[in-house]
């Protein structure tokens, strides 16, 4: 008996990738996904069943919001017994972001969530667009016998499939626009698409369940030399702030001047909870390594190990938004929930 074919959904949120250069004005414009085809006919000779929807308004990632991964993932919720996987076409500007939030947000997920995009828009004809995309959909249809092999949010860009907590956009003008510097590449696509087997999550046994409370109440305190009592205080002290990411220099070190602990101590007093994350692309933070992280820890400041920021953001507001206990978030702060951190 034939094996079914796969089936795909393509989600078209916005972007780069689904512009073509009007032939009159040369502007971009979106163009009709409903004609995808037409525009990418080798789309044609997969063997698959692909079908597409598009947001009503296409929008610019730089707009990107949490009521918009909300969207998303019930758009994959509803479709989910539908489709063997899905694509999102996504500005490259807050991908990582999107990425990151779709995993925590999708729980005991065990189909493929691939992200792509371009930096070019399909239309163009130097464009990367194609390769994503094609690349995209033949991997979230990908099977081994009978089972999807990824079941995971990811990123496809530049030849490369990477866990989506685990990237950031590092490049503004070339192909290879995103890296993970802390976890290897899921697939590389050559002549063929190499899958590392090792790096990818396990599928889930049990139903997905999705989660649509997040909490945007974080600030962000990027620490410097020179950085001021004024500054900081005013930070910390935003009217509603439930938690600051603490962007610190190398292995989570900050300043030891008695002013910044004491600005610390007030927040953790008022149950403010402080993630600390290092500045630095690759490595992570171990608090207690050296003396201007010593600090850190006995305040009660959290250890991000080495989560990205992207990552590090949207965990806090998966985590403010499922009404757990202070205890219970700084806990689950520190444990390894979808492959963003290693232990």
């Amino acid at each position: 008996m034939p094996s079914k074919k796969s089936s795909v959904l393509l989600i078209y949120t916005g972007g780069t990738i689904g512009m073509m250069q009007d032939a009159h004005s040369g502007e971009l414009k979106p163009f009709d996904f409903k004609s995808l085809t037409n525009q990418i006919p080798e789309l044609k000779k997969f063997d698959l069943e692909l079908s597409s929807i598009s947001f009503q308004k296409p929008i610019d990632s730089s707009n990107m919001h949490p009521a918009v991964w909300v969207e998303l993932v019930k758009m994959i919720e509803n479709n989910y017994q539908k489709y063997d996987g899905f694509v999102i076409l996504h500005g490259s500007d807050t991908m990582s972001f999107t990425a990151s939030a779709l995993s925590f947000m999708l729980e005991n997920l065990n189909k493929p969530v691939v992200l792509t995009g371009s930096q070019l828009p399909i239309g163009i004809i130097r464009t990367d667009g194609k390769e994503n995309l094609i690349t995209a959909i033949e991997i979230a249809a990908a099977k081994e016998k009978g089972k999807p092999i990824v079941t995971e949010v990811c990123i496809y860009f530049e030849y490369k499939l990477y866990r989506g907590n685990r990237t950031f956009k590092y490049n503004s003008s070339h192909f290879d626009a995103f890296k993970s510097p802390n976890y290897p590449a899921l697939a590389e696509a050559g002549v063929n698409i190499s899958y590392n087997r090792n790096a990818l999550l396990k599928p889930s046994k049990k139903n997905l369940k999705v989660h649509v409370a997040l909490e945007n109440d974080i600030a962000v305190l990027k620490l410097f030399p020179g950085i001021s009592k004024k500054i900081t205080s005013a930070i910390i002290n935003s009217s509603g702030v439930k938690a600051i990411v603490l962007e610190t220099f190398g292995a989570g070190n900050a300043t030891t001047q008695e002013w910044f602990t004491n600005e610390l101590k007030k927040a953790i007093d008022k149950k403010i909870i402080i993630l600390n994350i290092t500045q630095c692309s690759e490595g992570k933070v171990i608090q207690g390594m050296y003396e201007t992280s010593s600090h850190l820890k006995k305040l009660g400041v959290i250890g991000g190990s080495d989560m990205t920021f992207e990552s590090a953001i949207t965990k806090l507001m998966f985590l403010l938004g499922q009404q757990l206990s202070h205890s219970q978030i700084k806990k689950l702060l520190t444990t390894n929930l979808r492959g963003e951190l290693s232990n």
